[in-house]
């Protein structure tokens, strides 16, 4: 079976190195990943980088692929996984997403997301990313919680195309649009398998009650990454890799 991976914010497929290393070990080699457009990929002329405009991307790409498959999405990845499984379970044979709580109809943005959603804000956050040095950008990933030596790599990636897109992107999702279409849609996502990730010291997606409901509406299982945090898959690969090839293959 053909398994999908999908990145976030700010980040580029590099990300899911140490986790793609540990999935061969485990005997999984029919590993796609793929780069939302302006996120390690160029941006099509034309292309909306909103949400709808991910999801319309997403869904194209699954629909080349021609067969349902294993799609495991991070960070806005597990946002436009959730957004196909809602929508397309045709193209889904398992999901697994680590923001299930960004769906819950308390969720509240972080405050970087914030910044982003804010006129002139936005803008000059981004710029400052964009612009700054990539032993700069490899900092500021690493002091978020990226592993380092990950970090090194996706930092070069962080360009004012992404900046661009993640300002069009949040833009797009503010409260309360993302709780809205979870209410109306987030229970159909358990047309499929599904498990929510749920690392304890993640504060970008809400709390662990927040996560937890949204994932009970969606019918996913639910597995605690004690001590982990947002970027789970840089800090313990191994860990989390079996975890996930074990709700695989239960339901192969």
């Amino acid at each position: 079976m053909t398994v999908v991976l999908v990145h976030g914010v700010p980040e580029t497929a590099a990300v899911w190195d140490p986790f793609v290393s540990e999935l061969a070990q485990l005997g999984e080699t029919d590993v796609v990943r793929l780069s939302p457009p302006g996120f390690g990929a160029p941006v099509p002329d034309g292309f909306e980088a909103t949400m709808d405009g991910y999801h319309a991307w997403l869904v194209g790409e699954l629909e080349r692929i021609g067969a349902p498959v294993d799609l495991f999405g991070h960070d806005w990845g597990g946002g436009h996984v959730l957004n196909v499984a809602m929508t397309r379970p045709d193209l889904v044979r398992t999901w697994v997403s680590d923001v299930l709580g960004v769906f819950d109809a308390d969720y509240v943005w972080h405050d970087m997301a914030q910044q982003w959603q804010t006129p002139e804000v936005g803008e000059a956050v981004v710029a400052g990313l964009a612009g700054a040095a990539v032993a700069d950008r490899t900092a500021f990933l690493t002091a978020a919680g990226m592993a380092g030596d990950v970090a090194e790599r996706v930092a070069p990636g962080v360009d004012e195309a992404m900046g661009r897109c993640i300002l069009t992107l949040y833009r797009s999702a503010a409260q309360p649009i993302v709780a809205d279409r979870a209410g109306e849609h987030l229970h159909k996502a358990a047309a499929r398998p599904g498990l929510a990730l749920l690392p304890t010291e993640d504060t970008y997606v809400g709390t662990l009650d927040q996560r937890r409901r949204a994932a009970g509406r969606a019918g996913a299982d639910v597995v605690v990454f004690d001590g982990l945090g947002h970027w789970w898959m840089t800090q313990d690969p191994a860990r989390t890799a079996k975890v996930v090839v074990d709700f695989w293959r239960e339901h192969r």
